[in-house]
């Protein structure tokens, strides 16, 4: 009998001679055709053809988001990673900017019909199940994410509501009145969609949606975002993970919270210090570099993703033998800002303000005064805590002095003057 993507979970040595026959195949695939990488090995001095295990991919170098971008410039629109002619390829995706120059990024065919099967495999994970009805309420632009997710969903036999071009309420009412039952949106917008129902007399405990699939965002991995959610909607939260250069790796599962599975037969994950690219201990803290294994037409080997995890080392529950992320995607190397000798990660900060109900939203400014980072951090009360504007700020200047170890300074905005959002937030600034 054939076996099946659960079976091959469930056995170290069937992932990672998977692992193996697909890193060998993609190498074999694209070199000389990828320009990019061929000259890369090339400049390092490296024989592709002795790269023939998984022990084998370490001697290969990193690749950096900066390398992309920069051979996009030197070679518009699309650069050099690219291992077929241009007439092979059949989307284009982009990504979000947030956090430098966009990139452009193309998929053939075959590369597409790989990432509906990433997404086969995270919809198992995610326990969507065939009845389900799942809501998508976002505009469908160049972000791959969502176009991904709606057709991955679309080609299970799922029922599918598009929800592009419509105001937040209309979206409520078309969620409520299709029924669905699964919605798939950043943590932000989802906070923002209880937001407005509360405004609207929706009460979302009251409607069909059973699961909320957050990504793009860490609010899904911060418990008090996460309980936010659930509260809100009285639904599960499923986080997941991906990037428009990588594809979506990653899902939480319904029968293993607090963490994510890494989706091993599509993907081989390295996680190393990132100073010296070296592997970090067993359940210690690292960088996570990705080769993904189905993604021949625009390939990347040993990325850098700046994403921290740390590997789950207790037994699975379920059995399963991929890789585990404790706690899903901690933080991002470059986001972290050193104030007074603390180590600070924007989702540290968030995690403390989404605990405190009278918080509706806010920023984080990061300033620079006599050499030294100080946070300053502006909260937007809720309407019900407008006429407590003071006690609120007290509230946020004493928790976050208790959990970070040193005084913030806090300002207060006035409830609806802190922009809201339909994708990722913008709450990070450095000025």
């Amino acid at each position: 009998m054939d076996q099946t993507i659960e079976d091959i979970w469930k056995s170290r040595d069937l992932i990672e001679q998977t692992q193996t026959r697909r890193l060998t195949e993609m190498l074999d695939a694209i070199i000389p055709r990828n320009r990019f990488y061929t000259t890369k090995f090339a400049d390092a001095g490296i024989d592709v053809a002795g790269i023939r295990c998984l022990e084998d991919l370490r001697t290969l170098p990193v690749t950096t988001k900066q390398e992309l971008v920069d051979s996009q410039i030197q070679q518009p629109p699309y650069g050099a990673n690219l291992s077929f002619p241009s007439t092979a390829y059949a989307r284009l995706h982009q990504t979000s900017g947030t956090t430098g120059r966009p990139m452009r990024w193309l998929d053939t065919h075959d590369s597409w019909n790989w990432i509906m099967e990433c997404w086969r495999q995270i919809y198992l994970l995610a326990g969507v199940l065939k009845e389900d009805r799942l809501f998508f309420p976002f505009s469908f632009g160049p972000f791959i994410g969502f176009w991904a997710a709606f057709e991955g969903a679309t080609r299970l036999g799922n029922f599918v509501i598009a929800g592009g071009g419509m105001s937040t309420s209309i979206r409520l009412q078309a969620m409520v009145e299709n029924e669905a039952t699964v919605v798939c949106c950043t943590p932000t917008y989802a906070l923002r969609m209880a937001e407005v129902a509360a405004e609207d007399g929706i009460d979302l405990k009251e409607c069909s949606v059973r699961t909320v699939i957050v990504a793009g965002e860490p609010g899904g991995a911060i418990p008090a975002t996460r309980s936010r959610i659930e509260s809100a909607w009285d639904a599960q939260v499923i986080d997941h993970w991906g990037m428009t250069e990588i594809a979506s790796l990653g899902v939480e599962s319904t029968d293993r919270p607090g963490g994510m599975y890494l989706l091993e037969t599509e993907v081989i994950a390295e996680i190393v210090d990132p100073e010296t690219l070296g592997p970090v201990a067993p359940g210690e803290v690292g960088e996570l570099l990705i080769t993904n294994l189905g993604r021949i037409g625009s390939p990347l080997i040993r990325y850098r993703t700046r994403d921290l995890v740390q590997a789950g080392t207790d037994e699975d529950p379920s059995e399963r033998q991929l890789l585990w992320l404790s706690g899903g995607i901690l933080g991002r190397s470059d986001d972290m800002v050193t104030v007074r000798g603390n180590n600070v990660f924007p989702s540290s900060v968030e995690a403390v303000l989404r605990e405190i109900d009278e918080v509706a939203e806010f920023r984080i400014d990061v300033r620079t005064v006599r050499e030294m980072h100080e946070l300053c951090i502006t909260v937007e009360p809720t309407a019900a805590a407008a006429d407590r504007v003071q006690e609120v700020a007290k509230t946020v200047s004493e928790s976050l002095r208790k959990r970070l170890g040193f005084t913030c300074g806090v300002k207060t905005a006035e409830p609806g003057q802190l922009p809201r959002f339909e994708l990722k937030g913008r709450r990070f600034f450095r000025n």
